[in-house]
């Protein structure tokens, strides 16, 4: 075991508070591909010449919902994924008493099918989706379907992912719970994140616990700052943690 793993693995045996931040990176080790890497989201080839990034915006979801959905549907929705050994070991110290919440950017829901109960879900989640016109509530199972049609609501309303996409704000409640949880925790693990998207990236600057663990394949700008910084796969830390 490397000495910034055992370093880690006695800081947490130390800490009761702990907080998760969790990014793409946490997901890509059960089949889902993260943003920024080369086999990435923002990488993959849409068919009308269109960046990723632009498809999954309000204005585009408004304005070509057919497309937006057929891309959603096939690049950003994995029914399959199941949780990684990172998601399940982060549950197992919520169940012992460690952990104050996982704050992520996913929308994968494979937190809490790891089996957290204390999730912050700061750009929503996959499995809910509401109806624009009478707010009526859907699963994902409820409107998925193999052609990537538009899925509409019993009233003739158009469903909507409960996702938050570019060019809207994230959601009042989640801002303040992260911002509780963080600015209350005595450890703040950051895994799976470059920390460049804002305004996701600045809640780290409100822990003022004693570590800050950052564990991310590459390099990100808050290395620095941090108190334990792991550059590799979280598979292989989570493992170097469990022996």
């Amino acid at each position: 075991m490397s000495s910034e793993i055992e370093r880690l693995k006695e800081a947490i045996k130390e800490c009761n508070k702990i907080v998760v931040f969790s990014g793409a990176g946490l997901s890509t080790n059960s089949g889902i591909p993260d943003f920024r890497s080369a086999d990435g989201l923002y990488n993959q080839e849409t068919k009308i010449n269109i960046r990723p990034e632009e498809i999954i915006s309000h204005s585009f979801f408004v304005s070509n919902t057919d497309y937006f959905y057929e891309f959603y549907f096939d690049k950003m929705v994995y029914r399959d994924a199941k949780p990684n050994l990172a998601h399940k070991y982060f549950a197992k110290l919520e169940k012992e008493g460690k952990m104050l919440a996982v704050v992520t950017q996913n929308i994968d829901n494979l937190h809490q099918a790891a089996g957290s109960k204390k999730v912050i879900e700061l750009h929503g989640s996959v499995e809910r989706n509401y109806c624009m016109k009478c707010h009526k509530f859907y699963s994902l199972d409820e409107i998925y379907n193999e052609k990537h049609l538009i899925p509409h609501c019993s009233c003739g309303g158009i469903i909507k992912p409960d996702v938050v996409l570019y060019e809207e704000n994230l959601d009042d409640k989640a801002i303040n719970g992260a911002i509780d949880a963080i600015s209350n925790a005595d450890m703040m693990i950051v895994v799976g994140t470059s920390l460049t998207v804002f305004p996701a990236a600045g809640f780290v600057n409100f822990f003022k616990g004693k570590y800050l663990v950052l564990l991310n394949k590459t390099e990100t700008r808050y290395d620095s700052m941090a108190t334990i910084v792991i550059h590799d796969d979280i598979k292989n830390v989570i493992e170097g943690l469990e022996k």
